[in-house]
C-alpha cells in the first residue's frame, strides 16, 4: 500500500476511533438514580421493631462475589466494538481491490476531490480524457507517454478526478523520459526507442527543463532502437 492509499484508510480509521469514542461515552453515561417514593408516616404509632429485627436490618448478609452485578453497559460496549471491528476490517479490504487490470483501488479510484491534497507528486487523470497529469513545482504537467510513465509512476499513484478538474490549476511543461550517459548526447525515449535531440536550441524549444534528465549506463542506451532525431530529418544519430 502506498503512501497515498495509506492516508485514505488512516482518515477512515480516525472517523471510526471518533465513532467508537462517541458511542462509549453514550453508553457509559450513569443512569438517573431512581427517586423514592416518600410516605407519608400513618397517624397511629407503630409498636418499635424486636431488636433481633433491628440487627439484622442494620447486617445484611453479604451477597459475595458471585452475585456482583457486571458494570453497567459493559456488554453493550463489548458488542459495539466486535461490530465496528468487523466493519472496519470489511472497509481496509473493499478500498484495496483492484478494481482494473492496472492495480487502481477503490481508495484511489473514488472521484473524491475535496479530499486530494494538492502537492508535488499527486497524479491524477479526468474521468473522460486518457491523458495522466502530476502536480510539480505549482503546476501539471502532462505525462507524455507511457515511457515516461511507466518510468516514474505505476496505476496505483493516480487518483480519478472529475472533468474539468485541471481547469482551474495551471498547466506546466509535459514531462518527457530524457536520458543520458558519459557523453555529449541526450535522448528521448518515446515508444521505446530513444530519440536524439540534436542541439541544445533544440533541447529548449521542445521546453525540456534539465531537472528531467537522467543518468543511466551507455549500454543500456545503445541497447534502445533509434527512433525518429528531433527534429526530424536531422540526419543519423550519433551513438552515446
Amino acid at each position: 500500500m502506498n503512501d497515498r492509499q495509506s492516508s485514505r484508510v488512516n482518515q477512515i480509521l480516525d472517523l471510526l476511533v471518533e465513532e467508537i469514542e462517541e458511542r462509549l461515552r453514550v453508553s457509559e453515561q450513569p443512569a438517573p438514580p431512581d427517586v423514592p417514593l416518600i410516605e407519608m408516616p400513618a397517624a397511629q404509632e407503630k409498636a418499635p421493631p424486636k431488636p433481633q429485627e433491628v440487627v439484622a436490618k442494620r447486617h445484611p448478609p453479604d451477597p459475595g462475589p458471585e452475585f456482583a452485578d457486571e458494570p453497567p453497559g459493559s456488554l453493550h460496549a463489548d458488542r459495539l466494538m466486535g461490530r465496528l471491528a468487523l466493519g472496519l476490517l470489511i472497509v481496509i479490504v473493499l478500498v484495496n481491490i483492484p478494481l482494473n487490470r492496472h492495480g487502481t483501488t477503490l481508495s484511489t479510484a473514488l472521484p473524491d476531490n475535496a479530499a486530494l491534497v494538492v502537492q508535488d507528486g499527486l497524479v491524477v487523470k479526468e474521468e473522460n480524457d486518457e491523458r495522466i497529469y502530476v502536480y510539480q513545482d505549482d503546476h501539471f504537467r502532462w505525462i507524455s507517454s507511457m515511457d515516461a510513465f511507466e518510468h516514474f509512476f505505476n496505476w496505483g499513484d493516480v487518483h480519478i478526478v472529475e472533468d474539468g478538474y485541471l481547469d482551474r490549476f495551471e498547466i506546466g511543461t509535459p514531462l518527457h523520459v530524457l536520458l543520458e550517459c558519459n557523453s555529449p548526447h541526450i535522448y528521448r525515449l518515446e515508444g521505446g526507442e530513444k530519440r536524439w535531440i540534436r542541439d541544445i536550441d533544440t533541447f529548449e524549444a521542445e521546453r525540456h527543463v534539465w531537472e528531467d534528465v537522467r543518468f543511466v549506463s551507455c549500454g543500456y542506451l545503445r541497447g534502445l532502437l533509434d527512433g525518429e532525431t528531433i527534429p526530424p530529418d536531422s540526419g543519423p544519430p550519433p551513438q552515446p
